[in-house]
C-alpha cells in the first residue's frame, strides 16, 4: 500500500520511512503542513502517517483541511506531545489512530496495516479471496494451501487487489497505490507483474475486465 509520511524530523522520517519501506509499503515523504497538504490533495494513499508538529501548516489544520474537503484517507497522528487535550482535539479532527513518540516503528506498521484492514472493509490480518490466502504482516502467501513466493511488487499489487475483492481496479489505479512518486511508474509494468501473478496462483485468480482493469473475487 502507498503511505504518506509527513514528518519533520529528518532522521526519524528515514528510520521510520526504511521500516514501512521493509514492510512492504511504498513511502512518499513531506516535511513539512503545506507540502502534507497539497500531496493529500492531489496523490492517491491508502493512509498518513502525520505529525502534528509540522511547520508552516500544524499537522492538526491539515487534517482538519483534508476532512472538510471530504478526504477520508486513514491517518495515524503522531506527536510528542503529551497532553490528553490535544489527543482528544486530534481524534476529534479526524485522526484513526494516535502514537506519542517516542515509539517503536513495528507498532506504526502494525496500526497502519490495521487502518488499511479496516477500511477496506475488514479486521483479520489475514485476507482470503478464493483459494488464496494473505498474510501481509508476515509476508505469506497460499494458493489452496501451498505457499507462493512473491517478490515485494508482485506482494502490493496482490494485496491491493485481494482488500478490494469484487472491485474493479484499473491499471492507473494500482499504479497509484502500489508506486510512490519517486519510483518509475508505467503502466504496461502493471500488465507484467500480473501475468508473473497469474503463473504462481492460477491464472482465473485475477481476471481482467477489457478496457476496465482487473478484479478479483
Amino acid at each position: 500500500m502507498r503511505i504518506l509520511l509527513a514528518e519533520d524530523d529528518a532522521e526519524l522520517a528515514r528510520r521510520l520511512g526504511d521500516a514501512l519501506g521493509e514492510a512492504g509499503f511504498a513511502v512518499d515523504y513531506a516535511d513539512d503542513g503545506e507540502d502534507a497538504l497539497f500531496l493529500g490533495e492531489t496523490q492517491a494513499f491508502d493512509a498518513v502517517v502525520l505529525d502534528l508538529g509540522l511547520p508552516k501548516m500544524t499537522g492538526l489544520e491539515v487534517l482538519k483541511r483534508w476532512r472538510r474537503a471530504g478526504r477520508d484517507t486513514p491517518v495515524l497522528v503522531l506527536t510528542a506531545r503529551d497532553a490528553w487535550t490535544e489527543r482528544v482535539e486530534g481524534l476529534n479532527a479526524g485522526a484513526d489512530d494516535y502514537m506519542g513518540k517516542p515509539f517503536q516503528a513495528a507498532e506504526v506498521v502494525a496500526r497502519l496495516r490495521a487502518l488499511v484492514r479496516r477500511s477496506a472493509g475488514g479486521a483479520s490480518p489475514v485476507v482470503r479471496v478464493g483459494e488464496i490466502t494473505l498474510d501481509a504482516g508476515a509476508g505469506l502467501v497460499e494458493a489452496e494451501g501451498r505457499p507462493v513466493e512473491l517478490t515485494a511488487r508482485e506482494l502490493r499489487i496482490l494485496s491491493y487487489l485481494m482488500h478490494r475483492a469484487g472491485r474493479i481496479v484499473s491499471q492507473a489505479e494500482l499504479v497509484d497505490h502500489v508506486y510512490a512518486m519517486d519510483d518509475v511508474r508505467e503502466s504496461n509494468t502493471i500488465e507484467v507483474y500480473v501475468a508473473r501473478l497469474r503463473k504462481k496462483l492460477g491464472r482465473d485468480v485475477i481476471r481482467t475486465i477489457r478496457g476496465l482493469g482487473y478484479r478479483m473475487g
